[in-house]
């Protein structure tokens, strides 16, 4: 029997082809293991492993349930693609080939593989794909990447009306002195206040 990991969270057991079982996490505090089979809770424990014997041992002596095949839904790339398309929308991203933008900066990838969804958010360091439910799962992962701080230019191009207290507070706080500079110099007529 040999196990694949699909997250740190989501595990599947084979045997040879077959898959035989899974073993999941949630939020219980004392059993937060779970061994599914058929898309339903069998057996729960405090831990990874014992999961695993669980399969193991009950596999071996033939008392474990038998995973049905699932039936996988045809669906094509157009079909894949219009998904994606549509949560898209919803959030105003932009599709390119290399991946799903905001305003010229890169989020990432969603996409669609033996009807499993799944997602890669450009900054992650390893590239990996996270396992989704959806295209809606998808792309709302994306939508919750954290934008990087504004670089220097950004800000010195932006409207001084235009700065959140965040962008001011980007580079450190403004002196009294620099704030009249930048209010002068963003003002419809030139002014000094020094």
């Amino acid at each position: 029997m040999r196990s694949v990991e699909i997250s740190f969270e989501n595990h599947e057991f084979y045997a040879g082809q077959k898959l035989v079982a899974s073993i999941t996490h949630d939020d219980d505090l004392t059993q937060p293991w779970i061994v599914m089979v058929n898309g339903e809770e069998i057996h729960r424990a405090n831990t990874f492993k014992r999961c695993h014997s669980y399969i193991t041992w009950h596999y071996q002596r033939g008392t474990l349930p038998i995973q049905e095949e699932e039936t996988p839904v045809a669906t094509t790339g157009n079909e894949i693609m219009v998904q994606i398309a549509d949560e898209c929308e919803k959030y105003g991203f932009e599709i390119l080939n290399d991946g799903i933008y905001d305003h010229d900066r890169k989020l990432g990838e969603v996409g669609c593989t033996n009807s499993r969804w799944w997602v890669i958010r450009a900054t992650s360091v390893h590239q990996q794909k996270i396992p989704c439910d959806s295209a809606f799962d998808a792309v709302w992962a994306l939508s919750m990447v954290e934008l990087t701080q504004p670089s220097c230019k950004e800000l010195l191009d932006k409207p001084f009306d235009r700065l959140t207290a965040n962008d001011r507070n980007s580079y450190g706080n403004i002196s009294h002195s620099q704030t009249s500079l930048l209010i002068a110099v963003s003002s419809q007529t030139p002014t000094w206040h020094g």
